[in-house]
């Protein structure tokens, strides 16, 4: 008989092996890169819709201050012209900064000196590098719709 010692048997050992480790691991960099771009393109669409919305506030409040004007002076306003957003907003700089109005007003076809049409656009980089506009058209009257008057109020 031929007699050998035997090693004692180990117990099975728990634990990982390294293909396992390794698949783990891209796993996981897959998962955390990819909602990396998913959270970017989060932060993308946000600073779209807040552009898209100052924008149109810049808009409006250069429609209303245009309202508020006489019909003289709405039919001075001729061309193509660029506003100037430092005066419209004083409290927020960064608003004239980046974005940019120009105001287009013209005569509506066979009403000269009745009617004008009034184009307004507004356009800004976003933070990709992207120009995106907005525009907004409205008409103006003589003696019409937007032709207020205004008198002072006597106590």
């Amino acid at each position: 008989m031929n007699s050998t010692p035997l090693r004692p048997r180990r117990k099975k050992e728990k634990g990982f092996t390294i293909v396992e480790v390794v698949m783990a691991t891209f796993i996981m960099a897959f998962a955390l890169s990819t909602s990396i771009l998913t959270m970017m393109g989060g932060f993308r669409a946000i600073d779209v819709a807040r552009n898209m919305t100052l924008a149109s506030q810049v808009l409006q409040s250069e429609m209303e201050r245009i309202r508020l004007m006489d019909w003289g002076s709405i039919h001075a306003l001729t061309g193509r012209q660029q506003v100037n957003l430092n005066t419209v907003f004083t409290s927020n700089a960064a608003i004239a900064a980046k974005f940019s109005l120009v105001r287009d007003v013209s005569d509506v076809g066979s009403k000269v000196g009745e009617m004008k049409v009034i184009v307004l656009e507004v356009t800004w980089t976003n933070a990709s590098g992207h120009s995106l506009s907005r525009s907004f058209t409205t008409y103006y009257t003589k003696n019409g719709l937007y032709d207020y008057y205004y008198t002072l109020a006597r106590s």
